[in-house]
């Protein structure tokens, strides 16, 4: 770990000198070794003008801090189901997937990164992460969950977006089509968070709080097929992080 440490604070004189914001980005853990990560999430960091680097797994909130340290912001990615035990509850059926390395560093990254009140973009995982470590649940699966749910498993849907939202304040518009692959959602939403985005069937898309601003869709594969408005939406962000 001394060397990932190291290797970001490098990155951070780097991008000091570009005066570019550096941007930490969580990576899934794999079992073989080593990090996972869709380039989505960097290229679209680096299109709207900072500098992403990865984080591998960290296995203590000592950790954490020292990776936090060096960061001027942080994405929280998407990926596994997260471990229910989280939220006091146990595994709802078969579909659901956890990796408990990854839950025990997100959730060291996610308290590191709300202690040091810099700003955080959840997508996804990472939306159910940051919901939950703030003290809300999670449905464990939609489908079963939920009745007449709109399909949010390798779909496409509009949600209704609220007004003063950031979303809002980027589109100009209350309802936007976004991408959906996803089986797990908030349900219970932590205290001090703000809706401000839901599906037709009562799904939070998005939420926003203090130095968070949470969405359940994949803003950053629009970005990737080329759905250009959406860089916006990563330098608001990044503005953020200066």
């Amino acid at each position: 770990m001394k060397r990932i440490i190291f290797l970001l604070a490098m990155l951070a004189v780097a991008a000091c000198a570009h005066k570019a914001p550096l941007i930490g980005i969580s990576g899934s853990y794999m079992p073989t070794g080593g990090t996972s990560l869709n380039t989505n999430y960097s290229q679209a960091i680096s299109k709207a003008g900072a500098v992403p680097v990865i984080i591998p797994t960290v296995s203590s909130r000592e950790e954490a801090d020292a990776v936090l340290a060096v960061l001027d912001g942080i994405v929280f990615s998407g990926g596994e189901d997260l471990g229910p035990w989280l939220y006091g509850e146990d595994i709802y059926n078969e579909t659901v997937f956890v990796d408990s390395v990854r839950d025990v560093s997100d959730v060291f990254l996610a308290q590191a990164a709300l202690d040091s009140r810099k700003p955080i973009l959840a997508i996804c995982r990472g939306e159910q992460l940051m919901n939950v470590v703030l003290g809300g649940s999670l449905y464990q699966d939609i489908p079963d969950q939920i009745a007449d749910n709109v399909g949010h498993g390798g779909t496409t849907h509009k949600i209704g977006v609220e007004k003063g939202s950031i979303l809002a304040g980027l589109f100009g518009i209350d309802s936007l089509e976004v991408n959906s692959t996803h089986h797990q959602a908030v349900k219970d939403l932590a205290p001090g968070l703000k809706v401000t985005a839901r599906s037709h069937d009562g799904i939070i898309e998005a939420y926003e709080g203090e130095n968070l601003t949470a969405v359940q869709f994949h803003p950053e594969k629009l970005v990737a097929a080329g759905d250009d408005k959406w860089i916006e939406f990563f330098k608001v962000f990044i503005t953020k992080c200066k």
